[in-house]
């Protein structure tokens, strides 16, 4: 699944080779996948208007046309691809915009889990999903007093608090498992447990991974590649994810499940607060 880092790679690509194009027309094959308006508003919302700019909050990509803001989130396994107007139709291809100087931007997802919503830029802090969002670890709003005051109620696993974005926005499984390992702790830890040491610890770790991860394009596993010409090199420096023996201690990795997710760690090196 795309998570931060990837969705920032993505944006960066996207904003050096559609910025400034105008669209002419818009294709959905899949209708579900706009949501909060017609197919027809939002063709008539959008053509003929110039991508002004491509901003990204939490894992949501957002491309600014005139008054308005087409909002993407990729969900499990979203690309986009850019392509000359007479390339076949990938059969994957749910969503294609058609520029004017003959070029195109198909949105591909195998899945069909991807969406994409329309509203007004005076209206996009009234967007639900962006209104609950919490802030971002680069955000001067994510402190050690905040985390504590969401967390110290919480039984639920760490895990499971950290991939929640109405707590923090921007991180996944692959991420969160990475943190934890860092912040030497276990990810089945109740929330509440998290002592302020390990939530500066969660801070500090979250910044310097996805800058990282940011600045080396993503990581690249599975189902997650670039379709834009940049490959993720961040699975390189990975400690546990997908990993069978701790760089620190040489322990083999544990594989359990939280909350479902497939959860990596270390059980000597990461230890439950109970």
């Amino acid at each position: 699944m795309p998570e931060l880092p990837e969705v920032e790679t993505v944006r960066r690509s996207l904003i050096h080779l559609v910025g400034g194009k105008t669209i002419r027309d818009v294709d959905v094959f899949v209708d579900k996948m706009v949501r909060n308006v017609s197919i027809n508003t939002l063709k008539e919302a959008i053509t003929d208007h110039p991508i002004s700019a491509i901003k990204r909050i939490g894992k949501y990509l957002l491309f600014y046309l005139g008054d308005w803001v087409l909002i993407s989130h990729l969900r499990m396994e979203g690309r986009y691809f850019i392509k000359a107007l007479d390339a076949p139709k990938d059969k994957h291809e749910h969503v294609i915009f058609y520029f004017r100087d003959g070029s195109t931007m198909r949105y591909h997802d195998t899945r069909k889990f991807g969406t994409f919503d329309l509203v007004k830029q005076s209206q996009l802090d009234q967007f639900e999903p962006i209104q609950k969002m919490g802030p971002e670890p680069f955000d001067d709003a994510l402190t050690i007093d905040y985390l504590y005051q969401k967390l110290k109620r919480k039984t639920i696993a760490i895990k499971s608090a950290l991939l929640d974005q109405q707590i923090i926005a921007g991180l996944g499984n692959i991420y969160v498992n990475e943190v934890l390992f860092l912040s030497q702790l276990h990810p089945e830890t109740p929330s509440h447990n998290c002592r302020k040491k390990d939530i500066k610890n969660i801070i500090r770790y979250s910044k310097e991974i996805l800058t990282e991860a940011v600045e080396l394009g993503g990581t690249t596993i599975r189902s997650y590649t670039s379709s834009l010409g940049v490959t993720g090199r961040f699975q390189q420096k990975l400690n546990v994810h997908m990993k069978s023996i701790c760089k620190t201690c040489q322990t083999p990795i544990e594989k359990i499940k939280v909350n479902g997710r497939g959860t990596y760690y270390c059980k000597k090196c990461q230890k439950k607060r109970y």
